[in-house]
This record gives structure tokens, C-alpha cells and sequence, in this order.
């Protein structure tokens, strides 16, 4: 099992935040580099506790699919996504959002999965996964930021 927490101060309060964590527009134009896309269940607008939503995306050259569930929810504090369908043995993202004392936000993510196939699926995390997951949350987190600092 992998599992890593990044942290993202943003320049927005929490609920400003958690909002757009939960948008699936802001989503897919964070992960425009693997031409993501919402293909089934909430496909626009916010996705909310026990919804789904099924991602397709582009990695290492091939096309994947990814259904989410929200399974924990307590805005603006924090909510939770786990992979119900999907290309992991097992994926959960912890989103928390806490006040910092400018008004803005210090977002954590804490991310867990197991990838399939016993042995060889724990080389593929230690050898390419690990790095390449904290990567693509890196990378949101980043958009995120950009994104909330510079609309207000």
C-alpha cells in the first residue's frame, strides 16, 4: 500500500476551497494534460455525498477508467473520495481544508491505493506509481491554487 499527504496553502477561504475540490469542471481543467474526462454519473456542476462519477483519462499512452464515490462529507472541513470501479485494487482521497489565520486555506490531501496484481503490482507502486499519482495531485493542487488566487 502507498500512501502520501500533500499539503496546499491557497489564498481562499475554506469553503471556497472545498467548492471547487468538489467541482467536476475544475477537475477536468486540472487534469487537461491526460484529457480527462467525466463520462457517467455526476458529469457537471458539484458532485455530493453517496454520488458517483466515472473519469476516462490518458495514462502511460492508455485510456482508464476511474469511478469515484464521495463516502465522506462534512463541509467546509473535509470530504472523501474512494474508487468503487476502477484500475486500483483500492484508492482513497482524504481532501481536508483548514482555516489559516490570513483567511485563506491550508488544503491537505492523503491519498492511499493498492494496486492490483499481488508482487508485480507493489513493484509498479514503489518503481512508477507512487511518484506518478503524487504528481497528478501535485499538479491539481497547483491548478487549484492558481485558479482560487486569481479569481478573487
Amino acid at each position: 500500500m502507498i500512501r502520501f499527504v500533500t499539503e496546499t496553502d491557497i489564498g481562499a477561504p475554506p469553503s471556497v476551497v472545498c467548492d471547487a475540490s468538489l467541482d467536476i469542471g475544475a477537475h477536468l481543467a486540472s487534469m487537461a494534460s491526460s484529457h480527462e474526462q467525466a463520462v457517467d454519473g455526476v458529469r457537471t456542476g458539484t458532485i455530493g455525498l453517496g454520488e458517483t462519477v466515472t473519469w476516462r483519462a490518458r495514462h502511460f499512452g492508455l485510456w482508464w477508467t476511474m469511478t469515484s464515490r464521495i463516502t465522506a462529507y462534512e463541509a467546509p472541513h473535509s470530504f472523501t473520495d474512494e474508487q468503487v470501479r476502477g484500475p486500483f485494487a483500492q484508492f482513497r482521497h482524504v481532501h481536508r481544508f483548514q482555516p489559516r489565520p490570513d483567511g485563506g486555506t491550508q488544503m491537505s490531501d492523503e491519498v492511499t491505493f493498492v494496486a492490483p496484481l499481488g508482487p508485480l503490482g507493489r513493484l509498479a507502486e514503489h518503481l512508477v506509481l507512487a511518484r506518478y499519482v503524487r504528481h497528478l495531485i501535485d499538479s491539481r493542487n497547483d491548478w487549484l491554487r492558481r485558479h482560487l488566487e486569481s479569481c478573487g
